[in-house]
């Protein structure tokens, strides 16, 4: 039996994404399908399956300088004497090796620090493996001279999320990376300016699921409040405004509305941004609901 995943989200007709096992909506964060079929291969040789049980390896990957082809040399408990001390000398050798210049060493640091960023962040791995895509095609445009690795590690990851609609501010980023927002936004500055990044203004809608969830606020409530920014995204009202506090704003707006207990400081500590900047919104909410 075959279960057909819809097109477009059953909850509010946004765009589907597929992630690993998943289909997620990418407007309001609704795991649409969790039980898809790998296609993949299983990655083993059935053809001497009782002499050589080995597995082929990972596949490639983007997040590894050298694209996860590199082997290791493992330790042994049953190696004595001077033949532990030679495998010892040649593993050592052998990391040597691995990094044969200094773009490369540059490389392996970013990568390590973008792959901890993913995991503090709790983000995807597709947004992983184009982060450190696009660092190694601002590597190659000789953008890091005279700036921080850090910094390029933090903007690669913030780029990835703008492009691909995953809700994550700069504030949230700068908070989990070695980076401050200065070496942040050169980096950010130098790819938008060379590379031509295809980012454009963030659309408040998608914090709005994310926001909703950490203030425990029912659906209905996350649904009205995405009238409320789709009523200000088609008004033009949104531009040159925090698209988090413009997020935290309709969802005040619609708790209010709902009659459910939610204050002005809760909404915006979510989205880390001050009351006033929250009640600039809500009043332009509310002129609009009474006109």
């Amino acid at each position: 039996m075959t279960t057909t995943v819809p097109r477009s989200c059953p909850e509010c007709e946004g765009r589907l994404r597929a992630d690993d096992c998943e289909t997620i909506c990418t407007q309001c964060g609704l795991v649409v399908d969790e039980h898809a079929i790998d296609p993949g291969p299983e990655w083993r040789s059935f053809d001497d399956d009782d002499a050589n049980p080995e597995r082929t390896g990972a596949p490639l990957t983007r997040s590894r300088h050298d694209k996860g082809l590199s082997t290791e040399i493992g330790h042994s408990n049953r190696l004595t004497g001077r033949k532990r001390r030679r495998v010892a000398r040649m593993r050592r050798q052998h990391k040597r090796t691995q990094i044969r210049s200094k773009a490369e060493r540059n490389r392996v640091y970013a990568f390590t620090e973008i792959r901890r960023l993913i995991s503090r962040l709790d983000l995807p791995e597709h947004v992983r493996e184009q982060s450190c895509a696009l660092f190694e095609s601002a590597q190659k445009e000789n953008l890091l001279q005279g700036r921080s690795i850090e910094g390029f590690a933090a903007a690669v990851v913030y780029a990835t999320c703008r492009t691909a609609s995953v809700s994550r501010t700069v504030t949230e980023i700068t908070d989990a990376a070695k980076s401050t927002r200065a070496e942040l936004d050169a980096a950010y500055d130098a790819m938008n300016r060379e590379l031509g990044l295809p980012t454009g203004p963030i659309d408040p809608r998608e914090f709005l699921a994310r926001f909703a969830s950490k203030l425990d606020l029912p659906q209905e409530i996350e649904q009205r409040a995405r009238e409320f920014a789709t009523a200000l995204r088609e008004r033009g009202e949104d531009t040159g405004r925090n698209p988090g506090g413009v997020a935290a704003a309709c969802l005040y707006t619609a708790a209010k509305h709902g009659g459910h207990d939610l204050t002005q400081r809760e909404a915006a500590d979510v989205a880390d941004v001050t009351p006033v900047t929250l009640r600039n919104t809500y009043k332009r909410l509310e002129r609009h609901a009474s006109g």
